[in-house]
């Protein structure tokens, strides 16, 4: 290979292979999840977590280098060459490797070839599939008084092979805990080949399919029927064989599959700047969530009418806010502008929503009104009960936001600004996304706004009949209606609304279905 040299303007970059862990995002370490973040390039496997790969800055150069049984999207040949040629342009490289890059991983051998061309490369190791997968189904590797030994083995040798470079002898032999990986295809022949060399028949042994995924499947048995109950069972690559007395811990020790929303794939519509509260609440819960916003939070685009109302804050004595992005925006163009909360010392404040109070509680405001229901016409009912008559109102507001608030309360005498304090736009790549996801089956699908349905609604060609596939779990009268309108069903409307009560919703649901 001719020696190749960074162009004479620009200084060698680094390359980091940094294990992604076996599935569960969640498992990334602290200093992978920092050289991803970090990094200029993003060279990533075939099983790299979606929402890992979200975490990478928006202008990385992204390179899909998955590789399939029968599906090579490159070489291994063709990675190490763009590891080097992406260091030798000067890039920071994040090699995202599934599990950890030494285990089973060919980080050894791409970590040769950076070596041997001169490039500055560091291992980030990773959390392994060989330990996560059985630990997320309840099986612990290693047992005191049970198993005191570990032995990890790669299926994809033939046991059948003559020169076959594993000691089979030595593997039946063993008293500890056997664990192969990438073995699917052959797995028949390798029990056979543990079996027939002496291994009990009955001795414990499980599958674990997809491991600390949402679709983690496990099947347990004695290991001479290991391979067709998991045939039975529809298992199928990726999957890990445990063999060993710690098989038999699962049925105690069982956690991660017997959560109430285990194997439901959610798909969130929430802008993904205030999905991250629902995606946490609804994965700790155990289902598979999609992130696939039909509505986009961006900074208003002409930001001078609010720049205006703030210089001018005091001739307000009431601010009205029904979302925490309205807040988010007022606080930008304080900071923007120089203006600090003392200048609103003189407000009261009403808020539709706990989450829109807690937004303002952060920059060190507490509400004065909040309704018992999160809309903007209970708002309207609250003053009016309450004889509570705004002289002059600022209301800071979307693009798209509804009039029902500012008119009403127009119709009690008060003086009403309305200012755009936040603009949306809807994600261009979502349509594609969501339909795919429904063709693969979605369980239950969520709205938390009006905007929310018609872009949904829109970026699938104006029909809802793939959305009701799924079960659909609403915010808000407002947004059923939209949804009745269009055509969506309209199975569950969260009692509360708020992402507890759309969480709460979900859950009920899960257990009647």
């Amino acid at each position: 290979m001719p020696e190749r040299k960074p162009h004479p303007e620009t200084a060698q970059g680094k390359v980091f292979l940094v294990g992604a862990g076996p599935g569960d995002p969640g498992l990334i370490t602290v200093k992978g999840l920092e050289r991803l973040r970090s990094a200029d390039a993003v060279v990533y496997d075939r099983l790299a977590p979606p929402r890992l790969l979200a975490e990478a800055r928006p202008d990385a150069e992204m390179y899909d280098a998955g590789k399939g049984r029968d599906d090579h999207r490159m070489t291994q040949s063709e990675i190490n060459d763009l590891l080097i040629e992406l260091s030798l342009r000067g890039k920071t490289v994040c090699r995202l490797k599934g599990g950890d890059p030494f285990v089973f991983g060919r980080g050894g051998e791409e970590a040769l070839e950076l070596a041997a061309a001169g490039i500055e490369w560091e291992v980030v190791p990773g959390v392994s599939s060989v330990i996560a997968a059985p630990a997320y189904a309840g099986i612990p590797v290693t047992q005191r008084g049970m198993a005191t030994s570990l032995t990890v083995v790669t299926g994809s040798e033939d046991p059948n092979k003559p020169d076959s470079t594993i000691n089979w002898d030595a593997l039946a032999g063993l008293s500890g805990t056997l664990v192969f990986v990438m073995g699917w295809q052959g797995m028949n022949d390798i029990v056979d080949a543990l079996v027939s060399r002496g291994v009990p028949d009955d001795r414990p042994a499980a599958l674990v399919q997809w491991g600390t995924t949402a679709k983690q499947r496990t099947v347990t048995g004695p290991v001479s029927e290991i391979v067709s109950r998991g045939v039975e069972a529809g298992i199928g690559a990726p999957v890990a064989l445990v063999i060993g007395e710690v098989a038999g811990l699962r049925d105690a020790m069982a956690w991660f599959d017997n959560r109430p929303l285990f194997g439901k794939r959610v798909l969130v519509t929430r802008a993904r700047s205030q999905a991250s509260q629902l995606v946490k609440k609804l994965e700790e819960l155990g289902a598979e969530v999609l992130e696939y916003p039909a509505i986009k939070i961006v900074p208003v685009r002409d930001p001078s009418p609010l720049d205006e109302a703030l210089r001018n804050i005091s001739r307000y004595d009431w601010m009205m806010l029904t979302s925490s992005n309205a807040v988010r925006g007022v606080t930008d163009r304080m900071r923007a502008t120089g203006i600090d909360s003392r200048a609103f010392a003189h407000l009261k404040f009403g808020v539709v929503g706990p989450s829109t109070a807690r937004a303002l509680s952060a920059i060190g405001i507490t509400a004065d009104a909040m309704p018992d229901q999160y809309i903007a016409s209970a708002m309207v009912d609250l003053v009016r009960r309450d004889g509570i008559v705004p002289d002059h109102v600022l209301f800071p507001r979307s693009d798209i936001g509804g009039e029902t608030l500012a008119t009403g309360l127009r119709e009690l005498g008060s003086q009403v600004d309305e200012v755009i304090a936040y603009s949306t736009e809807t994600p261009g790549d979502t349509g594609d996304l969501a339909r795919d996801a429904y063709e693969q089956g979605i369980d239950f699908t969520t709205f938390t706004s009006s905007s929310t349905v018609r872009n949904l609604v829109g970026l699938l060609d104006g029909s809802p009949d793939l959305i009701n596939t799924s079960k659909t779990i609403i915010i808000g009268p407002v947004t059923a209606e939209t949804a009745i309108e269009l055509g969506v069903n309209v199975d569950v409307r969260a009692r509360e609304q708020s992402i507890d009560g759309l969480v709460t919703a979900i859950t009920l649901l899960a257990a009647g279905s």
